[in-house]
């Protein structure tokens, strides 16, 4: 039952964000887009670097 909640909610929030993003004025350039795309490969792997260290050490 609290997955079919978490689901709604999350339903929920998605159908009220996603009209709100779409009417806003803010757009990104392609050049904003490509400087932080290549920031996003190597956070990742510190992220699972950390986890994995986390999860051996804990």
């Amino acid at each position: 039952m609290e997955v079919l909640i978490l689901l709604a909610v999350l339903f929920g929030a998605l159908a009220l964000i996603i009209p709100l993003i779409e009417r806003s004025k803010m757009r990104i350039s392609s050049e904003d887009a490509a400087k932080w795309a290549k920031w996003i490969w190597p956070l990742m792997g510190i992220l699972l670097i950390a986890q994995l260290l986390r999860l051996l050490f804990s």
